[in-house]
């Protein structure tokens, strides 16, 4: 019950700072499924992705996150709180795996950032095919997302953030039966091929506050 209230007060608070002070943008929310398991795949510009997907959205995320940053007490408590739940990098983690494919299961939304590191120049670079076997064994749809401005806001390279407009879309899912089916390899170079189109409209969009 705490828990839950300390979400949505996070959550209404983000989204202030997200509409208000960065001018967060939100495209083709109406995509997002209303419910069921989704894999949601993402590119990774900054420590502020996580959030920029999932505050248009009405449905709660759950975000794979990398271990270390799980280490430290108050940080886990925070990140955990969200629903994030860890992920080795480096290595095939069994057990990351298998609570992504349970939650899925259960009907929630997972969010994985298969790039597996923050871009170097905001560009959206090569996707790892784990993400392909996470939903065929939950049987789950594959939907893309991306975010962009978040690199100009806080890249790898700098130690705090700085104000940058904000936006984030979402692409078309594929459907759960056609991810059953397809070779992972392929699938993943479809995403690829899709995020990067969504980047380029995202990019000649105006400003439209949390249009669909």
């Amino acid at each position: 019950m705490l828990q839950r209230m300390w979400y949505r007060l996070l959550r209404f608070m983000s989204q202030m700072l997200y509409v208000g002070l960065m001018q967060g943008r939100a495209y083709h929310r109406d995509r997002v499924p209303a419910e069921g398991g989704l894999l949601v795949v993402a590119n990774h510009q900054s420590y502020l992705d996580p959030i920029l997907v999932a505050l248009p959205i009405s449905r709660p995320f759950s975000p794979m996150a990398r271990e270390s940053l799980f280490r430290q007490r108050l940080f886990s408590w925070l990140i955990r709180s969200l629903n994030a739940f860890p992920v080795k990098r480096g290595s095939a983690d069994l057990a990351a795996i298998k609570e992504a494919i349970r939650r899925l299961r259960r009907g929630d939304i997972v969010l994985v950032f298969p790039e597996g590191t923050r871009t170097r120049d905001g560009s959206i670079g090569r996707l790892q095919s784990g993400l392909v076997l996470i939903a065929q064994r939950a049987k789950a749809p594959i939907l893309p997302a991306v975010i962009d401005g978040a690199y100009e806001c806080w890249p790898r390279q700098r130690v705090l953030p700085t104000w940058h407009a904000l936006k984030v879309g979402y692409g078309e899912a594929i459907p759960a039966d056609v991810v059953g089916r397809s070779e992972p390899d392929e699938l993943v170079a479809e995403l690829h091929r899709r995020m990067v189109e969504l980047q380029a409209e995202l990019r000649g969009e105006g400003n439209q506050a949390w249009g669909k």
